[in-house]
């Protein structure tokens, strides 16, 4: 009766039992996944995974060191020429395969994932799995690409990947089904926090027979990490992480021709000026600072509002943050979870600690935590120097920090003043000044009226203290692959056939039918008419056929 009363919402917990069971079916102790086997070594250092919102041990790790990392290295270096021998189809089918897989199973996959790092369950299965399936297929798509598209290109070589604790899953297909796709064998290890997505995708892996060698998954803290970037053995490291280790991999590389993608931290603004639509901006900030407990590299957690509309923006937003739950990650109704561990919960308490001992009003909601795990309530620093703390330094955490600016000119030296450059938001119903602004923001990614909109086909990346590089779409694939070295010869390069196959010169002998089609409207559509004509190549020999558009085609372009 309480809750009809109310009209508050009530709990909607998932069952964590796909994940418990996967785990028990383990054992709950993992190993090293190298040249195709599990490797359980007896001597090796172990570490237990907990979930950060109960204390609860799920798992045992084991942490690798230098005789992992050499075995690693070298059954990846020795299976990478075989594998970009392969035809881009060929390759295609592996990821393809990945996909489908992580699809078929992924309510397992976010239960691993909220267990794991603390997030909601909604987020997992709403945003983190369904984007790391894209990108695989996504990905997929390019393997038969990429030879036609850069034929005077080649694959990196072997590739080390470490990817960070706040989106192990999605960081993952990020970095691997790029490497993969052409033609690289990858050598990944997840943070010690996280590593149970990684391991289940490792089994996937071995699940759909992808050759031995192509993938190598080493688990372990920091030591194994420096470890893997001192070894000499690596044509190129991916990493996302925080900017005080990407400078330390920057250093420990500099003596090496060992290729680099660094995605490090952000402090993004989020810019609203007076025209916005405030209710909408409200939603905005809400994903911006308070996805995944603001544990996101390009969070939104510097609010620059115009002075005239500012306090009624405040105040918009404390009244949505009252609305906003924090509890259970497993709780589908709850919109925080916790943060991922103790040591980053005690990092946010001691700089929202150091903010308001410097004179910053801090507010926070009214509301529950629960007496047990990392959790922390969202926070509201109001009216923020550009000086202080909490404007500059990344907290990792759900506090975002409010700045007033007058003018469009002073809006962008705020949003400068930062070293950072991932990420940044405007909101503006005129999108003139919007579409102005936004190229002048020192940032490698600006979202107008909207925030965090991701695509395996759009590049990603920083500037600046936020690393250098980017990852998907044409950007990101180009980081792993290198120019090709060919004598010349004076005779035109062949392109190869993205399928395999060979080109027949008639469409009655192709093997492939390949349907005529036009771009309409963002997408492939065929031509109304049902005709198409042939397109002759110098020597009369036939190229192909292209559709014949009719009026109803015309008007639809």
């Amino acid at each position: 009766m309480t809750l009809f009363q109310k009209l508050d919402y009530g709990p909607a917990p998932e069952s964590d039992q796909p994940g418990q069971l996967w785990l028990e079916s383990h054992h709950r102790s993992f190993g090293f996944y190298l040249n195709g086997n599990w490797e359980l070594p007896k001597d090796a250092e172990l570490f237990s995974v907990e979930n950060p919102a109960t204390g609860e041990q799920l798992a045992t790790c084991r942490q690798a060191g230098s005789r992992e990392i050499t075995q690693a290295l070298s059954g990846a270096r020795e299976a990478q020429p075989k594998w970009e021998k392969l035809t881009g189809h060929q390759r295609a089918k592996y990821l393809y395969a990945l996909a489908r897989e992580m699809q078929q199973h992924s309510r397992v996959l976010s239960v691993l994932e909220t267990l794991d790092n603390g997030k909601p369950f909604r987020e997992s299965r709403d945003i983190d799995i369904p984007l790391a399936v894209r990108h695989f297929y996504h990905h997929a798509g390019w393997a038969q690409l990429v030879e036609e598209e850069y034929p005077r290109h080649v694959a990196t070589g072997v590739v080390g990947q470490i990817i960070p604790w706040n989106f192990p899953l999605l960081m993952l297909a990020w970095k691997v089904a790029p490497a993969l796709a052409c033609g690289n064998t990858v050598l990944l290890k997840p943070a010690e926090q996280t590593p149970l997505t990684a391991l289940w995708f490792a089994e996937c892996c071995h699940r759909i027979g992808l050759p031995a060698g192509v993938f190598q998954l080493l688990t372990g803290d920091g030591r194994t990490g420096e470890e893997l970037v001192c070894s000499k053995g690596l044509d190129k490291i991916a990493f996302t992480g925080s900017t005080s280790v990407g400078k330390c991999i920057r250093k420990l590389t500099a003596d090496s021709d060992c290729k680099l993608t660094l995605e490090l931290g952000g402090k993004s603004p989020f810019i609203v000026f007076e025209d916005a639509d405030l209710d909408a901006a409200v939603e905005g900030v809400v994903d911006a600072i308070w996805l995944n407990q603001g544990e996101v590299c390009c969070a939104g957690s510097r609010l620059l509002l115009q002075e005239s509309i500012a306090e009624k923006m405040v105040g918009k937003l404390q009244q949505r943050m009252q609305q906003l739950r924090v509890g259970n990650p497993l709780d589908k109704a709850i919109d925080i979870g916790s943060l991922v561990s103790k040591i980053q919960l005690e990092r946010v308490k001691r700089l929202t600690t150091e903010g308001a001992m410097n004179g910053v009003t801090l507010w926070q909601p009214q509301i529950s935590l629960p007496e047990t795990g990392c959790f922390f309530a969202p926070t509201l620093a109001i009216d923020v120097d550009p000086s202080s703390v909490l404007a500059q330094e990344e907290i990792f955490g759900p506090v975002a920090a409010t700045m007033t600016f007058r003018t469009p000119s002073e809006a962008l030296e705020l949003a400068n003043n930062t070293m950072y450059g991932l990420a940044a938001s405007v909101w503006s119903e005129n999108i003139n000044q919007a579409l102005h602004l936004a190229p002048l923001l020192q940032a490698g990614v600006v979202w107008v009226n909207c925030t965090n909109q991701f695509d395996a086909a759009c590049g990603f990346g920083g500037y600046r203290e936020s690393g250098y590089g980017r990852e998907g779409g044409r950007e990101g694939l180009l980081e792993y692959m290198k120019p090709k070295v060919t004598a010349f010869t004076g005779k035109k390069l062949k392109r190869p056939d993205v399928q395999g196959l060979s080109h027949t010169t008639t469409l009655e002998g192709s093997e492939i039918h390949r349907t005529a089609k036009f771009f309409i409207e963002g997408k492939q559509a065929r031509p109304d008419g049902g005709t198409v004509r042939p397109v002759w190549n110098k020597d009369g020999s036939l190229a192909g056929a292209v559709g014949q558009g009719n009026r109803k085609d015309l008007r639809n372009a």
